[in-house]
């Protein structure tokens, strides 16, 4: 019988983390075959740019499956409210679109934009209340192309 310890790792070795993405991987494909490989999620960012280049916001996302993941959307207080926001949706959207995506999906916490989401479109799929301590996070999701639906 193998013997295994466990370990916590706050840094892990790079090829650790692959060992364990390849492994949840190779299980999936046991039973839905035809899931994508590892290699071929997309990570994508999305820059607001001031005009000596700086970052006033952005995004930062993921196309995974047929899904956008967005990770975290962010404006510069300046520039809340002004169609920006919405701006780098749009384009992370389509990005998505282009790249096979049928759904995408959101986590915001209740300080946050959950309006501005649902706003999008985005419909509210569940509420983790207490997360952080004294607030909730919120989960949502859209379907890219709701006419092929």
């Amino acid at each position: 019988m193998i013997k295994l310890t466990i370990e916590l790792a706050t840094d892990a070795a790079e090829a650790d983390r692959k060992a364990l993405s390849y492994g949840i991987i190779a299980f999936n494909r046991t039973v839905v075959p035809d899931l994508e490989r590892i290699d071929e999620a997309v990570d994508f960012h999305i820059f607001a740019r001031d005009e000596r280049g700086g970052v006033r916001g952005g995004l930062r996302a993921s196309c995974y499956w047929n899904t956008l993941h967005i990770e975290l959307l962010w404006l510069d207080d300046a520039f809340r409210g002004s169609g920006f926001g919405t701006a780098l949706m749009q384009l992370a959207e389509d990005h998505a679109r282009a790249s096979g995506c049928a759904l995408a999906h959101v986590e915001t916490t209740s300080w946050q934009a959950l309006s501005f989401y649902e706003k999008l479109g985005y419909t509210l799929m569940g509420t983790l209340e207490g997360r952080p301590i004294g607030h909730s996070s919120h989960y949502l999701t859209k379907r890219l192309n709701p006419e092929n639906s």
